[in-house]
């Protein structure tokens, strides 16, 4: 047996890294190959789309955590699914499989006596399996109704043993099943956006304005006549750093932040004897409650402005936005 001495040296490392990749990228090379115009993975695509069920990923060992990540991979782009682990299947979970399941079971041997154990009852279910294997004539590809192989020219492992290219390719190919779904199903960003609401995406494409602004009991608010001096306190009393100016309808006809008081006061206006509406700015930014609130993030960024006014479909004043209120939503 050929005995490998430790080393320390960095350029060993390095080389033997640059040759792990070589090989995995030799794999997905010889793996897509194989796949322009497979008729096997058009027959796995549509075996998954005509099913009225889930698709079960089920494997063992490295292969069951590829399969955990391919069942991820499937569920977040739109096609029902999740892992059932090959050992535990057959001590009950089997009872997750229905005849209305497409189970993608991964082996790359297609010999695992865990999976074999379980092809039996899967058959007996009358779920339609479809088997990702190195070995198109094992037990597993001859129990399966769809075969799409795995094999690779070599592992990266040097002593060709631990598996590598082999789960690359098999990772890949997963990826690929799902976003040949993906494309099949015209799922698209707002359809990601609702399967991943926690995240950047589904914040843009989910959260509207009223999500995230500060209702109309909450906002600050004077009228033309309402001296100055109390519309003040009314936006320090806000916390907003403004004030709208609205008509006795709630319509929104101006603005005063604070930024126009510093300027105001540079200016030297008597503004201890002016009415509100002689100081607001008239013509307000405003956007409608249900509109994006990525849309009024671009929309503030766009015109240098830090609050936005929100009205409903009449026009009337409905809440207000301060760009504080994005951030805390981490819209952006």
């Amino acid at each position: 047996m050929t005995e490998y001495a430790p080393t320390q040296d960095p350029r060993r490392w390095l080389d033997r890294a640059d040759a792990t990749l070589a090989i995995e990228i030799a794999a997905l090379n010889a793996l897509r190959d194989r796949l322009a115009g497979s008729d096997a993975f058009v027959a796995a695509v549509q075996t998954m789309l005509a099913a009225s069920g889930r698709v079960i990923v089920t494997g063992i060992g490295k292969s069951g955590h590829i399969g955990r990540k391919i069942a991820a991979t499937l569920a977040s782009t739109g096609t029902p699914a999740y892992f059932v682990h090959a050992a535990e299947a057959a001590h009950g979970d089997l009872g997750m499989i229905t005849p209305h399941d497409v189970v993608l079971a991964i082996s790359y041997s297609g010999q695992s006596d865990e999976l074999l154990t379980i092809l039996p009852a899967i058959k007996r279910f009358g779920a339609h399996l479809i088997a990702l294997t190195g070995n198109p004539v094992s037990p597993l590809a001859q129990a399966a109704e769809v075969v799409l192989d795995i094999s690779v020219p070599q592992e990266a492992c040097p002593h060709n043993i631990a598996p590598t290219a082999s789960t690359t390719a098999t990772l890949a190919l997963g990826d690929a099943l799902a976003m040949a779904l993906l494309e099949a199903r015209g799922f698209g960003p707002d359809d990601f956006a609702l399967t991943h609401p926690a995240g950047t995406l589904g914040r843009r494409l989910l959260l509207r304005i009223a999500d995230v602004m500060r209702p109309r009991a909450r906002c600050p608010v004077a009228y033309s006549e309402t001296p100055f001096t109390e519309a003040l306190l009314a936006m320090t009393r806000g916390g907003m750093g403004m004030v709208a100016l609205i008509d006795a309808n709630d319509r929104p006809l101006g603005i005063f932040t604070d930024g126009d008081l510093r300027r105001l006061l540079e200016r030297g206006i008597d503004w201890q004897n002016c009415s509100f509406g002689e100081v607001a700015h008239h013509h307000p930014k405003t956007m409608r409650t249900q509109q994006l609130a990525s849309e009024a993030a671009h929309f503030m960024e766009q015109h240098r402005i830090n609050h936005i006014l929100a009205i409903d479909e009449a026009g009337r004043l409905a809440g207000a936005l301060h760009m504080h209120d994005l951030m805390v939503a981490k819209v952006i």
